[in-house]
């Protein structure tokens, strides 16, 4: 997560997907570094993932946006560049 912001640009979307979808969640520790995030880039959770893994929307730090496969689709689309973290 760390990696990922230091290269993010201030007006960038982010997707958190997959086991990403973790630093998303209320009472981790990504939750501050990511509020303050919230300031400089769009960030989202991909919803699906949330649900495989038994998490619920409910618990999404408040600014996160949540998405599903068709948001996932816009945000390549109005996305000049797509980098993946692992």
């Amino acid at each position: 997560m760390e990696n990922c912001l230091r290269f993010a640009q201030k007006g960038h979307s982010i997707l958190l997907f997959e086991d990403g979808i973790y630093g998303a969640l209320t009472g981790t520790r990504f939750e501050t570094l990511l509020k303050g995030a919230l300031k400089s880039y769009n960030i989202y959770v991909l919803v699906p993932d949330l649900q495989a893994r038994g998490m619920r929307t409910e618990n999404i730090i408040d600014g996160i946006k949540s998405t599903d496969y068709a948001g996932f689709v816009d945000l390549v689309a109005e996305n000049k560049t797509v980098q993946a973290w692992l």
